[in-house]
């Protein structure tokens, strides 16, 4: 199991926003989001975490927590 944390669906809830939506404003499938949400995604890009970012108004500490492992 992977340590990093991926707490996009607190953020697009707290900012009351759809996965059809985030994904229309962010570029990518809906499917893509689905991944990233689920933290099934292997990378996510830069550029992809920054129109993220832009469109939840939020710093990319907010969608992703580390997680130390033993």
């Amino acid at each position: 199991m992977m340590p990093i944390i991926v707490n996009l669906d607190v953020m697009m809830a707290k900012r009351k926003i759809s996965s059809n939506e985030l994904a229309e404003r962010v570029g990518i499938t809906a499917a893509n989001l689905s991944v990233l949400k689920t933290g099934k995604a292997k990378a996510v890009r830069f550029s992809t975490l920054d129109k993220i970012c832009e469109a939840l108004d939020c710093q990319p500490g907010d969608i992703l927590e580390w997680e130390k492992t033993e």
